[in-house]
């Protein structure tokens, strides 16, 4: 009879920008309790995986539970386990930030704890063939993926076990094989399940097998009824206890013990993957459902467990085709780490490296994954996590720009496939102002940062169709509450909904939520139907390419010029009428302001009557805090929270001020406009179930305006924005 080695693999991690109460809450309800049992039993062995993020905080903010997890290694109880500091996505990052963050990673481990990383963590174990070369080029030598990975190249289950080799370039690295069954049982069944299982394998074969578990630290008391399963009612310590007990058949080892000791099961060759849940979760809405559908036939006849080894779903990177949203965020940072690199290079041989360090540490948490991506938890529908990677990609920014061209007013721009989609975007960034436009998508405005700030005031996202909004009709299954005697649902299994009547508020927008977007509304078109994107459009320009006719650089002020120009069409009396919008927009570094003149032309033969609006976007990411706040000085200076529905008529200026962070945007209309006004909110799903969850505001600015033939009609919006200064703890707008 063989001895089963168990390699016991936990991974902790808080995303960059969390708030400070969750980090607490985690430590809280799972990393310190964690220890604290694993402490009082030295014949458990255990790999650890700490983020930056979380290191950071713990270094900071619990330095005694620090200290033990460095005691914890020297005793060779624990090993402690690399990765991208910041917890990158290695796959869609330049080389050189892979390298970069797993050398930070490196650096800090063996600086703080002590001791040498040999093994690195895969952010959501999502692999790309060339990572073997860039981690062993970073100094490791092992790394940890699913079994998914094995079976989809044909391994058998039987074989998943021990560690595989692969290589990059004749680069070697060890991958060990996650068990499925293990992160399925895990704090789920009851601790004897999960020895009877390992005990298994050692009654059933004559030498040593290896059995790996790596799964998420969260699961031990954050993830839902966890915290009273695990520790209140003792699973954690039975567990524990089970493995001593059964010691003459399971021995635990860490990774780099069985590594030395041990020869490998053989090579392999992965393919681009993750683990089977985010494989789904990148597919469209449409073909999660079809998936689905299809793995419920597969079980119906029987044959799922025998086929679905060769049944894939998505790819990790489509998640930047599913979420526009994503793919602006992912091209931002990957121009922020071009800019930075390139000014690195230009900084060759100067004394002062803090503030290198600075820009990279900057763009190294602009490249935190959470953000990009979105599954079981909220991921990118967190608008606050969403507004830390612009926050850190923008701090990286101003101190490239700052070491370059020091305080005096500047302005440029560049014309450029940003989106990597083959058509050409216009970006300019001053001192103050970055304004990115996007001519071939309506020539809308994707990405306004007040640099004063870091803040993206276009950081919102649309509401989009999700392969669970088909659930909200299904009847609701709440999750085990904390003081039943029965053990937790894995989150993977439940369903639950926060707030009735959710289903009525799933709307689906048929084009992006930019701003400076031109629309032509059907009669008799409602606020209430505007806002649930259930309105009879009548012209093409919304989400149709403009021409880019001009630009220019003012060869005196930091400013910005160029006209966009469409042909297109509006329907009257079931005719097609011909019609132009010409929109020149002047961005102002200086006077931190941006003006959109529209001309309106009719080129038909008739004269025409139209309801013409601009529609703006925008967040100031806390809907309901009165601390940011629209003001409209024509009505009795009326202060209305940012997640207000309003309708206001002959408006020709309003605010809208953020108190916190300490900046306002003011909106001039020439002529007055109507103006209708509503929060932009997702149906999406978080830890706690189906939710209505804040992502922005809408503005429409409209008016009704007769054309003659021949003739046109002109509009202006002027957006300027104001930087307050601190002045008796109060902020005051800066003259």
């Amino acid at each position: 009879m063989g001895k089963v080695q168990f390699l016991f693999g936990i991974h902790n991690h808080q995303p960059v920008g969390n708030f400070d109460h969750v980090f607490k809450k985690a430590f809280n309800l799972s990393y310190k309790p964690f220890v604290s049992v694993l402490e009082q039993h030295p014949l458990i062995r255990t790999t650890l995986h700490f983020s930056g993020p979380l290191l950071e905080w713990m270094e900071s903010e619990e330095t005694e539970f620090f200290e033990k997890i460095g005691e914890l290694a020297e005793k060779k109880q624990v090993e402690i386990m690399s990765g991208g500091f910041y917890e990158p996505i290695f796959s869609v990052l330049r080389e050189q930030d892979v390298l970069g963050q797993i050398g930070m990673m490196n650096d800090f481990i063996r600086q703080k704890f002590r001791t040498t990383p040999r093994g690195a963590w895969i952010a959501e174990r999502v692999w790309d063939p060339v990572l073997p070369r860039l981690i062993c080029d970073a100094g490791l030598s092992y790394t940890l993926l699913d079994s998914t990975h094995f079976l989809k190249t044909g391994v058998l289950p039987e074989n998943i076990r021990g560690y595989y080799v692969t290589e990059r370039e004749g680069k070697t690295l060890a991958i060990f094989p996650i068990d499925v069954n293990l992160r399925y049982t895990i704090p789920f069944e009851p601790p004897e399940k999960t020895t009877e299982y390992l005990c298994g394998f050692a009654d059933n074969t004559e030498q040593d097998i290896a059995v790996t578990y790596g799964d998420d630290g969260e699961k031990f008391g954050m993830w839902p009824g966890t915290f009273s399963w695990v520790y209140e009612k003792g699973w954690l310590e039975a567990f524990f206890k089970e493995l001593e007990k059964n010691r003459d058949k399971i021995s635990m080892v860490t990774f780099s013990e069985y590594l030395d000791s041990h020869s490998s099961e053989g090579l392999i060759y992965l393919p681009t993957l993750s683990y089977e849940e985010m494989m789904e979760w990148a597919l469209p809405a449409e073909a999660v459902m079809r998936y689905e559908d299809m793995l419920e036939n597969l079980t119906d006849l029987q044959i799922k467990d025998k086929y679905s080894s060769f049944i894939s779903g998505g790819y990790w990177n489509n998640f930047f085709v599913k979420y526009p949203e994503s793919n602006n965020m992912h091209k931002k940072m990957l121009m922020v780490s071009e800019k930075f690199e390139e000014w690195q290079n230009s900084r060759k041989g100067a004394q002062d490296n803090g503030l290198v360090n600075s820009a990279r540490k900057e763009l190294y948490m602009g490249q935190c994954n959470c953000s990009y991506w979105h599954g079981l938890f909220g991921g990118i529908y967190i608008n606050y996590l969403r507004h830390a990677i612009y926050e850190h990609l923008i701090n990286a920014e101003k101190i490239i720009d700052s070491s370059s061209n020091g305080d005096d007013a500047w302005i440029d721009y560049k014309i450029v496939d940003f989106k990597k989609d083959r058509s050409e975007d216009i970006l300019i960034s001053g001192k103050n102002l970055n304004a990115f436009f996007s001519p071939g998508d309506g020539g809308g405005l994707f990405e306004l940062d007040f640099k004063p700030c870091s803040f993206n005031v276009l950081n919102t996202m649309a509401r989009k169709m999700e392969g669970y909004h088909r659930k909200l009709i299904l009847e609701n299954t709440e999750p085990d509450s904390p003081g039943d005697s029965r053990q937790p649902v894995s989150i993977h299994n439940m369903l639950k909904v926060k707030a009735e009547g959710l289903q009525d508020q799933l709307a689906c927008d048929w084009y992006r939520r930019y701003s400076f977007i031109d629309h032509f509304l059907g009669e008799g078109t409602t606020p209430e139907a505007f806002f649930m994107s259930r309105y009879s459009e009548i012209g093409n320009f919304v989400n149709t390419p403009y021409l880019l006719e001009n630009i220019e650089k003012d060869s005196s002020d930091p400013k910005v010029s160029f006209t966009l120009k469409k042909d297109g069409m509006v329907l009257q009396d079931d005719r097609k009428m011909p019609l132009s919008i010409e929109k020149r927009f002047s961005v102002d570094d200086s006077l931190m302001e941006i003006q959109a003149v529209y001309s309106v032309k009719n080129r038909g033969e008739k004269d025409i009557c139209l309801w013409f609006g601009v529609e703006f976007n925008f967040t100031l990411l806390d809907s309901d805090d009165s601390l940011r706040y629209y003001c409209f000085p024509e009505h009795n200076r009326e202060k209305l929270l940012i997640n207000s529905k309003r309708v206001f008529s002959d408006i020709s200026f309003f605010e809208i001020n953020d108190d916190r962070d300490g900046f306002g945007m003011k909106f001039e209309l020439t002529p007055e406009s109507d103006v209708w006004m509503f929060p932009l909110e997702t149906v999406s799903q978080s830890e706690e179930g189906l939710e209505m969850t804040y992502q922005g505001s809408t503005l429409l600015m409209h008016w009704k305006i007769s054309i003659q033939q021949g003739k046109q009609q002109s509009r202006s919006i002027k957006l300027t924005f104001n930087k307050f200064q601190e002045e008796n703890g109060k902020n005051i707008m800066e003259i």
